[in-house]
């Protein structure tokens, strides 16, 4: 009576023992318990991106950008609005020329916070309100692509030395604030008449007061805005002469350019390029470096805690010698000889030195080892040989590569029975 025959469908064995179908089921089990854990990352990632422009969006209504009275940055100006608030002086944000244009008047003061900016056609614009309106103007950092159009006869004369100057003039505002902040920007040179210039740097003021034609009408140029950031409001006599030169009018019209008042030419001409970062709001900033600091903390948590290795038991048990087979086979499509012999010679010359009593740490070195192998040899020392076989040069083919084998083979023999 004769057993079943095996068919295809009977299960293997592998080396040790295990059983194909289990073997293959343990990587599928493994693969959905990663792709589990895979959709649980992204969900947590997209909760957190959900999360981060939410709160980027709710906070988007306090930041904004420098010089801005509405941000309560360090580099915004929500400070100087606030005090100027207190004292009856309404601030008003306006984006187009236009809209500075039909807000001045006797009654305002006019702040343009980046003139340079502008194009011709809204510098002209901004000139006729200057002259007409009887109000005041102020200029905060105008260089020479905008003096010319907004005030004619003035001229810039490089960056001022110091950031905190003495005022050195008549003007109240000036003499009432003391020192000021006005230093760190441009310094302006001008021969018009009854034009008053405070808070000079090497003989050249930073703070210009220039009459207009209509009667009780002045533009003010100053060349850097320090006294009305945040940040910088309390020091010396900022918030003096800030409150001074602004709320000289019941209303206050804050000009902020935006692009579409913008010369395109403008950022060539100053030679100054933005950077990505600059044109990205404050607010999106604040939520990438949050959702920077959740994904640190969420790396943390889900990283592998540290401590001992912990081994684990392979699925399939590899025999030696088809472990040995294997590299034998990749070291031959890739013609890699020279690591081939490299390999065959170390492990000779290991075995070798502990036959013969060498150090291990002298395993590697020709003067320790070929003295002592060769020694032992029967007949007369071929040592010139020996070091040639055991130190020498890459087998030129896979015959000499063989050979080299054989070689090597023949000398331990050797040596075991010497």
């Amino acid at each position: 009576m004769t057993g079943p025959i095996p068919g295809p469908t009977t299960p293997s064995t592998g080396a040790g023992g295990s059983v194909a179908p289990a073997a293959t089921a343990a990587p599928r089990a493994g693969r959905a318990q990663r792709i589990r854990r895979t959709r649980r990352v992204l969900a947590f990632l997209a909760v957190l991106a959900v999360g981060g422009l939410a709160l980027a969006a709710l906070d988007s209504g306090t930041r904004h950008g420098t010089l801005d009275p509405r941000s309560a940055d360090p580099y915004g100006s929500r400070a100087v609005a606030e005090l100027l608030g207190d004292r009856g002086v309404t601030t008003r944000v306006v984006t187009t020329a236009r809209e500075a244009a039909d807000a001045a008047g006797p009654r305002t003061t006019l702040l343009v916070t980046d003139p340079d900016l502008l194009g011709t056609t809204q510098r002209g614009v901004l000139r006729s309100a200057m002259d007409l309106s009887g109000g005041r103007t102020v200029l905060l950092s105008p260089g020479g692509h905008s003096l010319t159009d907004l005030a004619p006869g003035v001229h810039t004369k490089g960056d001022a030395a110091s950031d905190t100057l003495a005022p050195a003039c008549t003007l109240p505002a000036a003499a009432s604030a003391g020192r000021a902040g006005t230093g760190g920007g441009l310094r302006y040179t001008t021969t018009l008449p009854r034009a008053t210039a405070c808070y000079p740097s090497d003989g050249h003021p930073t703070l210009l007061v220039l009459p207009t034609g209509t009667p009780g009408g002045d533009t003010v140029l100053l060349g850097a805005g320090t006294i009305l950031l945040n940040e910088s409001l309390a020091e010396e006599g900022n918030a003096s002469l800030a409150l001074q030169l602004l709320g000289s009018r019941p209303d206050l019209v804050w000009y902020m350019p935006s692009l579409a008042d913008s010369d395109p030419d403008a950022a060539t001409r100053s030679g100054e390029d933005k950077s990505l970062f600059d044109l990205i709001p404050a607010g999106w900033s604040w939520a990438l470096l949050q959702l920077f600091v959740a994904a640190v903390l969420a790396a943390l948590w889900r990283a592998r805690r540290l401590g001992p290795l912990v081994t684990e038991k392979l699925p399939v048990v590899i025999r030696a010698s088809e472990a040995t087979e294997g590299r034998a086979r990749l070291y031959r499509k890739a013609g890699a000889r020279d690591r081939a012999a490299t390999v065959l010679r170390a492990a000779t010359r290991e075995r070798l030195a502990a036959l013969l009593g060498v150090p291990h740490t002298q395993a590697h070195d020709p003067s320790a080892l070929t003295p002592a192998v060769s020694a032992r040899l029967t007949g007369e020392p071929q040592t010139r040989d020996v070091s040639a076989l055991l130190f020498g040069p890459t087998p030129s083919d896979d015959a000499a590569l063989v050979a080299l084998a054989d070689h090597l083979n023949a000398l331990e023999r050797e040596v075991r029975t010497s």
